[in-house]
């Protein structure tokens, strides 16, 4: 069974719920781009938007920055009823039969996610706006050879900022899913993770790391 509860003190109270809060937090700062999802009475609308995750001492998420263009059927939304949706996809794989030694498995996926039902407050105020786009831009410029920085567009950075808003969103309830390998016989287990080894890629390696630190202690391979 999911966990479906407010975002304070975690304690996973089910087979696939991550195993702290850091893992959480680490899923989104890992996988920022996320669906933000709301409802109106015309029916549900949704965008996909990168976003910031702010974490206390223990690695809860606080809070959640985004921004939206003005012209988003989202802006009308929120301002209108100030809660959404958030979903974050993070690692996740096809496990095929074929790398298993018993061949009687099923194909199945791995997988972890995040739901977050969140207030939203948007932030008319330009100060909160141009804040976050430093934040934004800070993240996902950092580590590189020569790192871009907003000043650099001139006066073309005011005509954009002008045509955004920025929000900040309060968890008030989360549920995540980490089907990570729990549930499966050690044979099982290693197999998989001999099977991601064996595509050689990127993506396939993230999803093993992501097993190994959901499954601390098992063997990563059969020793039977």
């Amino acid at each position: 069974m999911d966990a479906h509860r407010p975002a304070a003190p975690h304690e996973p109270s089910h087979r696939y719920a991550a195993a702290s809060p850091q893992q959480l937090a680490d899923l989104t700062q890992q996988h920022p781009l996320a669906w933000v999802v709301c409802t109106t009475p015309q029916g549900p609308v949704a965008a996909v938007l990168p976003l910031l995750t702010h974490v206390d001492a223990a690695g809860r998420i606080t809070r959640v920055e985004g921004h939206l263009a003005r012209a988003n059927p989202l802006v009308a939304a929120l301002r209108g009823t100030p809660q959404a949706l958030l979903l974050w996809l993070g690692p996740q794989g096809y496990v095929s039969p074929s790398w298993m030694a018993d061949r009687t498995q099923a194909p199945s996926w791995n997988y972890a996610s995040l739901q977050c039902h969140v207030q939203v407050q948007l932030q008319d105020d330009p100060v909160p706006l141009r804040t976050h786009l430093d934040a934004l831009v800070a993240t996902h410029e950092a580590g590189r050879a020569c790192p871009w920085a907003a000043a650099e567009m001139g006066a073309r950075y005011e005509q954009l900022a002008a045509r955004i808003v920025a929000f900040s969103a309060t968890p008030t309830a989360q549920r995540e899913r980490f089907k990570l390998g729990q549930d499966e016989r050690d044979d099982v287990y290693a197999d998989i993770l001999t099977g991601l080894a064996g595509l050689s890629s990127p993506p396939a390696a993230a999803l093993a790391e992501w097993m190994q630190r959901s499954n601390p202690g098992r063997p990563d391979r059969d020793k039977t």
